[in-house]
This record gives structure tokens, sequence and C-alpha cells, in this order.
């Protein structure tokens, strides 16, 4: 029953842990390159340099003597993120949506005090949250006014967009929506709900919560399937981009939809976690593999933005080794076999 369950999984495409990083992170992504995305600020600078749109950076303290500059920082502010700059999981991260009666209230609906802020502030330069418990920066960025778009299938905080980029090629993609469960945070682990995305149409499908299939947002009770993400068009060229910057080919592209500013890339992720398969209820290798097949015929964004679109979207079968041919039109591009 066990090895039928296991084969069953591999032909259906789904890839594994142990098959994610032998297959995808170790050959793909070296070490070195690994660091700028390790690192949020760093992420932040290499996007800003050519253009990529990013929430604001207000301030970043780097040591306990600095925590007493965040009143400066936050001068005139209502609502903002802190963030460990070498944090992973959505730990240690804080949303501020607001102020009441001298209280900043987190998106959970939690009250908290300025010098609430600090402590937390000096736990995450002590290493609390970051990666292998070393010391780290602290920085605050701009608060995401969400996208109207969510307002019915996500509570609370602020939900993202996960793309799946292989090679330059956006691959899949899933919405990270929310819930009470989660503390408003949009993360999985915590009790988030994940919905597939139709990466040619931009599109929520399937969805997961909890590890179980879902059709309704636990809280809101809305429907999940069929709500169409703004700017679909500009969130794919900025997924392939990332790969250009950061030169890494196997990557987790996090997009967040502001309601003036459009599409923010929030972080990037050289170790992306797997239940985007779940969520889109469909594996990733057989889409990784034709992009392995068509790589050398798409040699820039708009190309690679193309293929993915025409031939990796929702309900369409990826060509099997050697069957794609490169249309003339949309790629640009002479047919070749």
């Amino acid at each position: 029953m066990i090895w039928k369950r296991v084969r069953d999984l591999k032909n259906a495409g789904v890839v594994g842990v142990n098959a994610r990083n032998a297959t995808y992170v170790l050959p793909h992504n070296a070490r070195h390159l690994q660091a700028a995305v390790n690192c949020k600020l760093q992420t932040k600078r290499l996007a800003q340099e050519v253009g990529i749109k990013v929430p604001e950076l207000f301030g970043a303290i780097s040591v306990n003597g600095e925590v007493s500059k965040l009143r400066n920082i936050l001068e005139g502010r209502d609502s903002f993120a802190i963030k460990p700059a070498h944090g992973a999981g959505g730990d240690g991260i804080l949303v501020v949506t607001g102020q009441v009666n001298g209280y900043w209230r987190m998106a959970g609906g939690r009250m908290l005090e300025t010098a609430d802020l600090q402590f937390h502030l000096s736990n995450v330069l002590s290493g609390m949250y970051s990666l292998g418990g070393q010391p780290d920066t602290a920085f605050i960025e701009d608060f995401v006014d969400v996208d109207p778009v969510f307002a019915e299938i996500a509570w609370g905080g602020v939900p993202d967009i996960r793309v799946l980029v292989y090679r330059g090629v956006p691959a899949m993609a899933m919405a990270r929506l929310p819930t009470a469960a989660s503390g408003g945070k949009a993360n999985l682990h915590k009790g988030g709900l994940g919905a597939g995305v139709d990466i040619s149409s931009g599109v929520t499908t399937t969805a997961v919560c909890n590890d179980h299939a879902v059709q309704c947002h636990p809280d809101t009770g809305k429907d999940i399937a069929g709500v169409a993400v703004p700017h679909w068009e500009e969130m794919m060229h900025m997924s392939a981009r990332a790969q250009e910057i950061t030169q890494l080919d196997y990557l987790g592209v996090d997009i967040v939809l502001d309601r003036l500013q459009g599409p923010l890339l929030l972080e990037l992720n050289a170790r992306p976690g797997l239940a985007i398969q779940i969520a889109n209820n469909t594996g990733q290798r057989h889409r990784l593999d034709a992009i392995d097949q068509a790589i050398d015929d798409l040699p820039d964004v708009e190309s690679r933005v193309a293929f993915a679109q025409e031939r990796l979207g929702s309900g369409k079968r990826p060509p099997e080794p050697g069957e794609w041919t490169a249309p003339v039109g949309r790629l640009g591009l002479m047919a070749a076999k």
C-alpha cells in the first residue's frame, strides 16, 4: 500500500524535501549566492537597484544601543512592520495597523506599548528569530495597504503571492491568506490558507488549510476559487526578473499587492516550501521538466513569462521532452524542436 502511494505521488510529479534539495536547490543555487536572499535588507537593496518596487524602508537597528531610536523612526507613523533581516517562516514579524489611545494595534488585534516594541527589537537583535540564532538586524518598513481584491478571502493581516520560479520561468503560484488561527499572518504553517493561482490567468483555484482541502475561507465563509488577482502580468515579470538579480535558478518570490502602489516585492527564498503543490493540487516536477526542455529557447524575461502562461497554466499539460515548439507571436521565437 505504501509503495503504491509513493509511486502514485511520483507519477503525479510531486516533489518532496529530499528531491527538492538534491535535484533543484543544490545544483541550481550556489551557496555563496544564497546570502543575498537570506538577508531581507540585501534583497530590498538589490531589487531597488534594478527598479523593482518594494515596501519603503523607514529605518534599521543593528545594536541594542540604537533601540531608543525607534520612537524617532515611528514619529508621525501609524502603521508599519518590524522584521528580522535574517528571519524565516514569518517568525519575529510584527505588523502594526494603527494607534489607539497611545497603544499600537497589531494585525491580530493585540495592543502593545512602544516599550513592548523595543523589547521585541532587542529579541530580534539577539538572534531569537534569525537563521542559526546569530545576532541580527531589525528593520522597520511601510505597512502594505492591501488591495481590496482580498477583502473577502483574508482575515486581519497582509496576504501575499508566492511564485515558484525555476530557471527564470514562473512555474507555479499560490496566494497565502491570513486567518484568525494564524494570528493574521500569511503563513501556512501557522494556520494560514494557501490558494493555488493559475499561472496563466492569475485566478485562484483550489485551496488548502491545515493540510486539508477547503472551498471557503474559515473566517469569512467566502469561496476561495475564482478570484482574479490584479496586476498579474506585472507580477509574472517581477518574478522572472528576480532570478536575474540573484542568479538563483530555484527561487520562491513573495509579492504583496498594495492598494495604490500595486505589486511590491516582499522577499525571496532560496529553499521555497513545497506546500504550493498542495495548494494547486498538482505536483511541480512535470512543469520543471518542461522548463528544462524549453529553456534554451527562452532567452529573456518576455519569452520566459510567455512560456509559463501558455504552457504551464491550470488544465494545460506541460509538453513532453522534445515536444515543445516555441510559438511565433508572443514569444517572438522561431519554432524549434
